[in-house]
């Protein structure tokens, strides 16, 4: 078939090397990044390990995971990896996903790498309808399953099967992007060098994640990730606020938060390659987008969305009392 076939150039993105059409494919899964809510085990930005709050978020966005994986009867398997507690964690998943009649529920207490390769473990996560990543550490998360099998399995059937989910809250969802941040307090993130970033799983590419992003006020965090990786869109979730990414670029707000979008594609001016760490940067022409429930973004033609569910632009109806 000709690069020039209609059918090629209209419907398909693709590229020509050596002469020959290579027809980019579109992951058949499903993505969803959720901006938390429930405990950690540990706050990297204070150092303090917390037990007190493990109310996970509210359940609607539970409901629309298992929506996406099938309906109640689906086998969602969750991974505690990055927890500190995991087992506190795994059983509040356990009871959430009861609450919602989802009972199908497995836990994966993955701790090191040499679990990642517990042929239980990859049989189930080979055969599940979704996986769920648990929030903690993102750093937990890429040292561990970096490299393995486990995550060449769940890359593989993210790629080629319809319908079958990822998901992660918090330290999660930060590391489904393949650049990714891991550390940086947010009362320091405007000073050059405070906001630590590292590979993350690779789920998706040309996007940064941050969550807890208006509780935790990392705004200016996600910026400076995004000021020195201009190609990637910034995407901040807040608590309860989540993103189903399908395609691996139409993405939806799901949730009763908002969330944030950043994007440096325009930047005209930023000094963060010539000034030494610990000074303040500086960015022109950045450009932001706040995305409510049902609102919507394509990260390849970064387009702002009203109506996610039909790419429609057409304006929401606003019931005003």
């Amino acid at each position: 078939m000709s690069e020039n076939s209609p059918f090629i150039r209209n419907i398909f993105p693709y590229f020509v090397s050596n002469h020959k059409i290579l027809v980019l494919q579109y992951p058949k899964g499903k993505l969803i990044a959720i901006g938390g809510a429930e405990d950690k085990g540990t706050d990297q930005e204070a150092g303090e390990i917390n037990r007190n709050n493990l109310n996970f978020f509210e359940l609607g966005i539970l409901k629309r995971v298992v929506e996406e994986a099938g309906g109640i009867d689906a086998r969602i398997e969750v991974i505690t990896t990055a927890s500190t507690i995991p087992y506190e964690v795994g059983d509040n998943y356990m009871n959430a996903f009861g609450k919602i009649g989802c009972t199908n529920i497995g836990v994966l207490h993955i701790r090191n790498r040499q679990d990642t390769a517990n042929p239980e473990y990859i049989e189930r996560i080979s055969k599940c309808d979704a996986v769920m990543f648990s929030g903690g550490n993102q750093l937990r998360l890429s040292v561990t399953d970096g490299g393995t099998e486990f995550l060449t399995i769940l890359k593989k059937r993210y790629q080629e099967e319809e319908g079958f989910v990822i998901a992660g809250t918090s330290a999660g969802a930060m590391a489904m992007s393949k650049t990714m941040i891991y550390e940086g307090n947010a009362a320091r993130a405007y000073l050059k060098g405070e906001v630590k970033m590292t590979t993350g799983l690779g789920f998706i590419d040309s996007v940064i994640i941050d969550s807890h992003f208006e509780k935790r006020g990392r705004f200016v965090r996600l910026t400076q990730a995004v000021a020195t990786n201009p190609a990637c869109i910034g995407i901040g979730l807040g608590e309860d606020t989540g993103m189903l990414i399908t395609e691996g670029n139409r993405m939806e707000a799901i949730g009763s938060g908002l969330v944030i979008i950043i994007d440096g594609h325009d930047i005209l001016h930023c000094n963060v390659a010539d000034i030494p760490d610990g000074n303040p940067i500086s960015i022109e022409n950045l450009k932001v987008h706040l995305c409510e429930k049902g609102n919507g973004y394509l990260v390849k033609e970064r387009l702002f969305l009203m109506e996610a569910s039909d790419g429609s632009v057409i304006k929401k109806q606003v019931d005003v009392e």
